[in-house]
């Protein structure tokens, strides 16, 4: 176990080191800080200077390993555009990124487990039909599109929810929710469901599939035959198994969930990292890109991690020891 881990781990560390070398060449290739920073009206000669208290005028092994000192302590610098610590700027907009991807995880998980297990019980029903080809659209329509739709129907016809922001928040230390209020709960429904509809078709095909394949297995065809119930046979031994490998792909799709809200938060206009992502994009804000990058990239590795810890708790099988010398 300990050893397993400790590989993991140095995985996460050459994958990030992979990341932060991505990043830093955002510097190099992507606009100029130094004229980003002065302007068009600059001298030469303040141009040089701010180049040297850049480090900018250094080799380009020095820069790196400069960045990636600053990149571990959680310092990337000065936005370009707002000219504003950037890592104030994440801290600002972290909140709402993960409590919008929060609540569109637990929206998939709560309707997509039971979906798809009820499909796989009930196949070739007309509530399983139904429930496929709902599935089948959640995966194909664009996410934009169902957002928009959302908007049209719920904030436009039915004037039943709002159609853009975060709602008021309150503040606790340094981290703001809108969870503790009712207009923030209204105002997360309409890009929570937006961003949960692929994830839950995704994972409702996947149980459904998952499913079918443990129930046609022997241990289940024992089970039956040692005269257990329904109830125990479905949600006592094939749910179990079938949760392996949906633990992988739940983990996976959580942090897709927190790295791929830019759509959502672009359509809704929710302040969170996504937003501000796409705005230093269109500003060529680098150091504002490379740390959402950086970010991103440490929230996956960290979700691999404990997804592969809790594979050793759910399927026994990954806890025995391989013999030496064996394969």
């Amino acid at each position: 176990m300990l050893a397993f881990i400790l590989r993991r781990i140095v995985q996460a560390l050459v994958v990030m080191l992979a990341v932060a070398f991505i990043a830093f060449m955002l510097f190099q290739y992507v606009g100029d800080p130094v004229a980003s920073m002065l302007g068009q009206d600059a001298t030469p000669e303040q141009r040089e200077r701010l180049r040297a208290d850049l480090g900018l005028d250094q080799p380009f092994v020095v820069q790196f390993a400069h960045f990636a000192g600053n990149a571990v302590r959680g310092d990337f610098g000065i936005s370009l555009r707002q000219g504003r610590q950037v890592s104030a700027l994440i801290a600002e907009r972290l909140p709402a990124t993960l409590e919008l991807s929060l609540a569109a995880a637990v929206i998939a998980l709560a309707a997509g487990i039971p979906l798809g297990v009820y499909a796989a019980l009930r196949r070739g029903s007309f509530g399983s039909q139904l429930v496929m080809t709902l599935s089948l659209l959640g995966v194909s329509l664009p996410t934009f599109l169902i957002g928009i739709l959302l908007i049209l129907v719920f904030a436009v016809m039915l004037k039943w929810l709002p159609s853009f922001g975060r709602g008021d928040t309150v503040a606790i230390g340094a981290w703001s929710t809108g969870l503790l209020t009712a207009d923030g709960w209204k105002h997360l429904v309409l890009p929570a469901i937006t961003l949960a509809v692929f994830q839950l078709a995704l994972i409702l095909r996947l149980v459904r599939a998952e499913m079918l394949e443990v129930l046609r297995t022997d241990y289940i065809k024992f089970a039956r035959a040692r005269g257990l119930p329904d109830r125990a046979v479905y949600f006592g031994h094939s749910l179990k198994n079938t949760l392996v490998p949906v633990i992988t792909i739940t983990g996976l799709q959580l942090g897709a969930l927190i790295a791929f809200a830019i759509i959502t938060e672009t359509v809704f206009q929710w302040p969170g990292m996504g937003l501000l992502f796409i705005q230093a994009v269109q500003f060529a804000d680098v150091p504002v890109m490379a740390a959402y990058l950086c970010l991103v990239a440490l929230i996956f590795v960290v979700v691999n991690l404990v997804v592969d810890l809790l594979y050793f708790a759910v399927d026994p099988r990954l806890r025995i020891e391989k013999p030496a010398g064996g394969h």
